[in-house]
């Protein structure tokens, strides 16, 4: 066989019977648009942020409001700092500045703090009252309380307590070790 032969008559004459069909009338098919390219690797990342933010459940106590008090001192571990806002720390003793003024609650801290050092606890609770019988002034303890803690060297962090130990008008104070 030569490239020159046709292989369609061949065909015909090898098989006896076989007939050749008349040519359609049909159209031949249109070719459909190819689809927009998609961008799989962004729908992949966007799933994956879904996965992620089912998987650790947001808590109520990692939102704060405008009246909560914060403070974490450079290399506090992201796991401290949650376990602390959740309240999850034993509480080892607690302060109640409720009915002082500016001078006796400043004393107090002070002294509950430097007892709080020499039992070597870790974790206290002050509470400072939500300011509601202070006249058009807020709480002024509470604002006071976050400066003074703020400059405390023994002061690791604190946060405002769960809405079981006092909310807004309670703090949750974690403190340096004895000697570190």
């Amino acid at each position: 066989m030569t490239p020159d032969d046709d292989s369609s008559v061949d065909l015909l004459s090898a098989l006896p019977g076989l007939v050749r069909l008349p040519p359609s009338d049909r159209l031949p098919p249109a070719l459909k648009p190819l689809p927009p390219p998609r961008p799989r690797q962004q729908e992949l990342d966007d799933s994956a942020v879904l996965v992620e933010l089912l998987q650790d459940p947001l808590h109520p106590e990692d939102f704060e409001s405008g009246d909560t008090l914060t403070y974490r001192a450079p290399g506090i571990q992201d796991s401290v700092w949650r376990k602390l806002r959740r309240g999850q720390y034993r509480i080892q003793s607690e302060l109640d500045l409720h009915g002082l003024n500016r001078d006796g609650a400043r004393s107090e801290v002070a002294l509950f703090l430097a007892h709080c050092q020499s039992q070597a606890y870790r974790c206290v609770r002050i509470v400072h009252g939500k300011g509601n019988g202070s006249p058009n002034s807020g709480p002024v303890i509470k604002r006071y309380l976050d400066g003074w803690l703020r400059k405390r060297r023994d002061v690791l962090a604190f946060c405002s307590a769960r809405a079981c130990d006092g909310g807004t008008g309670a703090v949750y104070v974690l403190l340096r070790a004895s000697g570190s």
